[in-house]
């Protein structure tokens, strides 16, 4: 069986073509966010692996829950992804679309794992030097884990820059081993 990310690929890349052409990047990742959470319900997500259930009926019930929330072209790529059995990687579609996004805006994803609470001056601070540092805008996400003990962790794609002590005790324990 395929890879999710295999699936979503081409579905991604072609909602992606299409918002760019028409100049409605944005409005595309609102579409795709709606409908992956909507995707994401339990319910819905029954719905989805229900054999019995049409793919029109299926599409048709997605579209009705995002009533007025999708344009036309959004609302045929709902009922073409219904009528491929694709609606289980909507999520996947989303993402792979917003990397799209991001890389012909130039943009770079943060995740920031803060030890403790961050107020909006120091994620504001941290992300302009993050900017500097990478030449490019920087969108942050950022999350707690009391379990880095003190400092903060930042993964940049496949780059990490970790600060936490944690991570320092641990590179001051391989150290003393050596």
């Amino acid at each position: 069986m395929a890879e999710p990310s295999t699936i979503a690929r081409p579905y991604a890349e072609a909602a992606f073509k299409l918002a760019d052409e028409q100049g409605e990047l944005a409005q595309w990742s609102t579409s795709l966010a709606d409908l992956s959470a909507v995707a994401a319900d339990g319910r819905i997500g029954r719905a989805i692996r229900d054999p019995n259930l049409s793919a029109a009926k299926l599409a048709g019930l997605i579209i009705a829950i995002l009533a007025g929330r999708l344009s036309g072209e959004a609302e045929n790529f709902v009922r073409l992804l219904a009528e491929n059995g694709r609606l289980d990687v909507v999520g996947e579609i989303r993402a792979q679309f917003e990397a799209l996004r991001n890389e012909r805006e130039g943009v770079i994803e943060a995740e920031i794992v803060s030890a403790f609470e961050l107020d909006a001056a120091q994620v504001a601070d941290l992300v302009a030097g993050l900017e500097r540092k990478m030449g490019r805008s920087v969108k942050a996400r950022v999350s707690l884990d009391r379990e880095l003990l003190g400092g903060v962790k930042v993964v940049l794609g496949d780059k990490v820059i970790d600060g936490s002590v944690r991570a320092q005790l641990g590179a001051l324990e391989q150290a003393l081993k050596a």
